[in-house]
């Protein structure tokens, strides 16, 4: 199956998303695989039978979400430069979520930019991050506030990298594809309700629902100016989340699972969503095993650290919600009692908090 990014020219960066066993993969030029251990001790073999280029070069880099600083994408770029590669050369990000993010990131600023593919082998990076040409990395002020926008040449999705995935890591894929469902499209979200996800069949149909989502939405804003937005649903709540949280205690999946939580009590305390539709949503979290409580230990700290958020702007936040499952609403600037009231039930001693 074939899904086509459509991006608007000059100059044309259109591409394609494969979802099916991996193919031969000819490159012109120089090629090198950004992977880690873990990643390459297990799958690497079989995936550079598929690679042919003139010269193919690996570098593994830690993964995790500690590891995705400046420090590794200038320790990523010295290796690009012992190997000497130039502007016709393509990177290949062989990972989850993080390494697709530091290995584009490093792509689009290497020499002013060079190509780079996405050959995603968790479940979430498979559904949402290596979708759409989001790149970046974290700081001590927040997650992925310094990046840009890179879109790869193509992306390969093989279920077969999933065989060896930790359910851990499988929940938190799981985590983005209610999102996706919740957020547009009620009859898959009932779909989801009834099917599981471990069952082979089931999953390649969710991965390609999910994708085609995110390829229809990448296809009319690219740079997240409209509907792009929509899809951090979840995402504002789960970035602080992961910020005092420390990152790598929560998967980015577990706090996206708590921000939809969160986001769904905003949206009841807007009076656009129906407490039903609300446990629905954590039924089929928790179906999973992913978390839907979370401790705060001030309201008012979390609430400020939500202005350091790349989506904040002129000191007004929007949070995406659920109006009814299946559609969407941007809350622009929401009053701050309304969501100091949502981040209270979170707070030690409080019923929403464990």
């Amino acid at each position: 199956m074939k899904i086509s990014i459509q991006l608007p020219p000059p100059p044309s960066r259109d591409y394609d998303i494969v979802i099916d066993t991996l193919p031969e993969i000819p490159i012109g030029g120089k090629a090198l695989v950004v992977t880690n251990p873990k990643v390459a001790g297990l799958h690497l073999g079989r995936l550079l039978g598929r690679i042919h280029a003139d010269e193919l070069y690996v570098v593994t880099i830690p993964d995790g979400e500690s590891y995705k600083t400046m420090e590794t994408i200038e320790f990523l770029l010295d290796r690009l430069f012992d190997h000497r590669l130039d502007r016709k050369s393509t990177l290949i990000a062989f990972g989850g979520g993080v390494i697709g993010d530091m290995t584009g990131f490093a792509a689009s600023i290497f020499q002013r930019g060079i190509d780079f593919i996405q050959i995603p082998t968790t479940l979430l990076s498979q559904v949402d991050a290596s979708v759409g040409g989001k790149t970046g990395i974290n700081n001590r002020f927040g997650k992925n506030l310094v990046g840009a926008f890179h879109q790869p040449r193509a992306v390969y999705i093989d279920t077969h990298w999933l065989g060896t995935l930790p359910e851990r890591e499988f929940a938190a894929g799981v985590a983005e594809i209610v999102k996706m469902a919740v957020m547009f499209d009620a009859d898959f979200f009932e779909w989801l309700e009834t099917h599981d996800l471990h069952d082979e069949a089931n999953l390649k149909e969710a991965i390609a629902r999910s994708v085609k989502l995110k390829a229809w939405v990448v296809n009319q804003d690219e740079r997240e100016k409209g509907v792009r937005a929509v899809l951090n649903y979840g995402h504002t709540f789960a970035h602080v989340i992961e910020n005092f949280s420390g990152y790598g205690n929560y998967l980015h999946g577990e706090a996206v699972a708590v921000g939809m939580v969160m986001a769904d009590m905003l949206a009841l305390r807007h009076g656009l969503f129906s407490e039903e539709e609300a446990a629905r949503v954590v039924r089929l979290l928790e179906r999973y095993g992913l978390p839907t409580s979370y401790t705060i230990d001030s309201a008012e700290a979390f609430y400020d650290r939500f202005f350091l958020d790349k989506k904040s702007q002129d000191n007004r936040i929007t949070f995406i919600v659920p109006e009814r499952i299946g559609k969407y609403r941007m809350l622009v600037d929401p009053e701050k009692s309304s969501v100091i009231d949502v981040l209270k039930r979170f707070e030690k001693g409080r019923d929403g908090a464990n």
